[in-house]
């Protein structure tokens, strides 16, 4: 394997403990699980972004050229997975659940990537580790990009301006189509509403904020909410829980 610390014959282990995190577009021939310690990191490919938190990982298939980064400090383990001989993983990105028991075995891992460690003990914590590993996505936490290059503009611009008010008439006179037609091929191209893919890029930015240690005033302001409460209520809605507690039930 070309990067990491191999730990067994098919998992190496790439360790990330620091500060602001951003890395160029690349891609490797194993499969990737990426997995947060503590901070936030995105993963970004020409389809879409996947936001990682603490309690989630994201997969990556192998040979998908992506960008990783976060806008704080971070801590991540990533495990590089030789899936040659393996069969029914996920041929797409998707962020996926962690348990308590994933991630220990992960830490595991990392730790046996430390230095000399028994070669038995590697094959079975990697042989658990694949046998707890469930593939059941996390689709609050990814945003899905269009095709159409008109509506990848678009959502650029909405994503460099996330407190910005876009309507959806201004969005289709800005592509010269009726409204209608307009939030058909939003629907088709990202899989969900116009306004439910501004929310959700909305949401997967405060999570950074958050991270960072921001106020909830201060991220629902910049994320375009009148009030901490009414972003509150829309964080609920979209992660499940209030953003006072996500990262505290994530530890």
């Amino acid at each position: 394997m070309k990067n990491g610390v191999r730990v067994t014959d098919e998992i190496a282990v790439i360790a990330h403990d620091g500060h602001r995190f951003s890395g160029p577009k690349h891609s490797h021939s194993e499969g990737q699980l990426l997995y947060a310690i503590a901070g936030v990191v995105s993963v970004t490919t020409d389809t879409g972004t996947w936001v990682v938190p603490p309690s989630r990982a994201v997969w990556l298939p192998p040979m998908m050229e992506h960008e990783t980064a976060s806008r704080a400090g971070v801590q991540f383990r990533s495990l590089l997975i030789d899936t040659a001989e393996m069969t029914g993983l996920p041929v797409a990105c998707m962020v996926v659940e962690v348990t308590p028991l994933l991630r220990e075995l992960i830490l595991k891992l990392a730790e046996l990537a430390e230095g000399p460690a028994s070669p038995v003990l590697a094959e079975a914590v990697s042989r658990l580790l694949m046998l707890e590993l469930s593939f059941q996505p996390v689709p609050a936490l990814s945003l899905p990009m269009p095709k159409h290059a008109g509506l990848t503009l678009l959502c650029r611009q909405i994503r460099a301006d996330i407190a910005g008010e876009f309507s959806v008439g201004e969005a289709s006179d800005l592509l010269h189509m009726s409204r209608a037609t307009f939030m058909r091929l939003f629907q088709r191209e990202t899989g969900m509403s116009f306004g439910r893919w501004r929310q959700q890029a909305r949401m997967l930015h405060a999570l950074s904020l958050l991270a960072e240690g921001n106020s909830i005033l201060q991220v629902a302001l910049e994320c375009g909410y009148d009030s901490p409460s009414a972003f509150s209520a829309a964080f609920r809605r979209s992660l499940g829980q209030p953003p006072s507690t996500y990262f505290l039930s994530s530890e």
